[in-house]
């Protein structure tokens, strides 16, 4: 099984002077996930390189067993730090695709016409896709059939609530919960911080960084279900 992991690029927190990125635990856990099912991982970001890790995710209180694990493999942190390109992919070459959340996409991948194209090119051939925490708010453009991906779909992503404990509401370009429900999404959450995610046919999204084990492993199962329907 071949899968693509997508990372932001972007490390500047709207106008705040402080820096963001991508949330390492939701690389790190999800990672470890996909290598250890014998997954052919393939990471990829905007600028290509070494994607721009949130300081905030790495602080002492947000340290999980998979970041633990992260920091004594020279391997994952050779890998990660040789993202491609994402406009030189194409989602032939892939099963699926994970978006690692944080708050870097809502700014970058959220309006790049590279990360829509992909994402629906990879819909559109009835491949799964999947999303944790910031990350369903990058289908903010993306269509299907003339219509957003998300329109009448249940899902799930960072909430308002969790937005407001880490005081950025005002900061962000717009909230994931508010703009999914616009699409016409069926927006499920559970209380803050709590493991959740939802499958949705082929639309796999996380609530949280908590969730993003969870959503890893079920876009494992999503995709093996459908390659063995398939063969």
């Amino acid at each position: 099984m071949k899968v693509l992991m997508v990372l932001t690029s972007h490390d500047q927190l709207g106008n705040t002077g402080r820096k963001t990125g991508f949330w390492l635990e939701e690389f790190a856990a999800p990672y470890f996930v996909f290598r250890d099912a014998g997954v052919d991982l393939t990471l990829a970001s905007p600028k290509g390189g070494q994607p721009p890790v949130d300081p905030k995710s790495d602080l002492p209180e947000n340290q999980t067993t998979a970041m633990a694990r992260f920091k004594r493999d020279a391997k994952a942190q050779k890998q990660l730090s040789e993202t491609v390109k994402l406009d030189t992919i194409k989602s032939e070459n892939y099963d699926t695709v994970f978006y690692v959340g944080g708050h870097g996409p809502m700014w970058d991948l959220a309006e790049s016409r590279v990360s829509i194209a992909l994402l629906e090119s990879f819909y559109n051939s009835g491949k799964a896709i999947a999303l944790v925490c910031h990350s369903p708010g990058v289908l903010r453009h993306v269509n299907y059939k003339g219509e957003p991906l998300v329109k009448g779909k249940r899902v799930t992503g960072f909430t308002n609530g969790e937005e407001e404990e880490t005081q950025l509401t005002h900061v962000v370009p717009f909230l994931v919960e508010d703009e999914l429900m616009r699409l016409g999404a069926i927006f499920k959450k559970v209380s803050n911080w709590q493991p959740h995610s939802i499958v949705d046919g082929r639309l796999l999204t996380g609530q949280n960084p908590a969730s993003s084990t969870g959503a890893a492993q079920a876009l494992l199962k999503l995709v093996g279900k459908k390659t063995a329907s398939a063969s």
